[in-house]
């Protein structure tokens, strides 16, 4: 068996790769290569942009592979959708796209963008989504620089695509509507999943890459405790489920083993201190399968 992925090239490419290794999986990618080499015999690895992944799942040219939402909607692709992948640090995030117009143009909402021309990547979603709100306009395909067609009168709007927005005040942009937003998604080709053998590795590799994210946000403590503090600081962890407790050599100590959100680490180990922890040790994660 051989199970053929895709992995996004472009943006998300770097962060696809150090993701599968976190996973356990290393990828090597050679110079200018569509077809990077993995440390498993049973799959094949194909680099393609995110905008055709779904498109070739569903040709049934790869087994499965890793896209947007956006661009499954966009290419009406038929495929299963095995996973949401957000990633907790890194650029997996919900992202937007959004309407954007000049800062002194007269458009202050969808409906004034009736008989305008819109430019656009994601050409069907945006079609869609005038045509729900009863708006005729004109929607060309924009093969780049989209900012810049609207910025330069080219074009009446925008829809492109969204993170922290800085790039829009640049160019002196101003969002009207979000038209939608959009989450990585692992997907799979509809007849592969009738295969038992090829849906169990990529259940598999499925569990494993989310366990990697989970991982991403969090780190592990360890640490030993006296039983006269015991309790105080067991009720200062969170935990998944409970902090592990066990015994030590030495009478009456206790060490204790637990997972917590990196964002509060800063805040417990002085905390932990204060109320008796000794040898606490902070380590990172690579997989935390929930």
């Amino acid at each position: 068996m051989s199970l053929k992925v895709g992995i996004p090239k472009g943006s998300l490419q770097e962060k696809t790769i150090l993701l599968f290794k976190k996973a356990g999986f290393n990828i090597s990618l050679a110079h200018r290569s569509y077809f990077p080499s993995v440390d498993d015999s049973d799959m094949e690895m194909v680099m393609l942009r995110a905008q055709e992944m779904s498109y070739y799942v569903e040709a049934g040219v790869l087994d499965c592979g890793l896209t947007g939402e956006d661009w499954i909607k966009e290419n009406s692709s038929n495929v299963i959708r095995v996973a949401e992948l957000i990633y907790a640090k890194q650029q997996m995030v919900p992202v937007k796209w959004i309407l954007a117009v000049r800062e002194d143009s007269g458009i202050k909402s969808i409906k004034d963008l009736e008989g305008k021309r819109i430019a656009t990547e994601l050409v069907n979603v945006t079609k869609e989504y005038l045509k729900k709100n009863g708006i005729t306009a004109d929607v060309e395909f924009s093969w780049g620089a989209t900012e810049a067609k609207v910025a330069n009168g080219m074009v009446d709007a925008i829809v492109d695509l969204t993170e922290t927005g800085q790039s829009l005040k640049r160019n002196n942009l101003r969002i009207v509507e979000t038209i939608c937003s959009s989450t990585t998604q692992f997907i799979a080709n509809k007849d592969i999943w009738g295969d038992p053998q090829k849906k169990s590795k990529i259940e598999s590799l499925v569990l494993l890459l989310k366990g990697a994210l989970n991982a991403e946000s969090k780190v592990g403590l360890k640490m030993n405790v006296s039983k006269e503090n015991l309790d105080k600081v067991f009720n200062l962890l969170p935990a998944m489920r409970k902090p592990t407790i066990s015994t030590l050599t030495e009478d009456k100590w206790f060490a204790i083993e637990t997972i917590v959100d990196e964002q509060k680490v800063r805040e417990l180990i002085p905390k932990l201190k204060q109320f008796g922890a000794e040898g606490i040790i902070e380590y990172p994660l690579n997989k935390v399968i929930a």
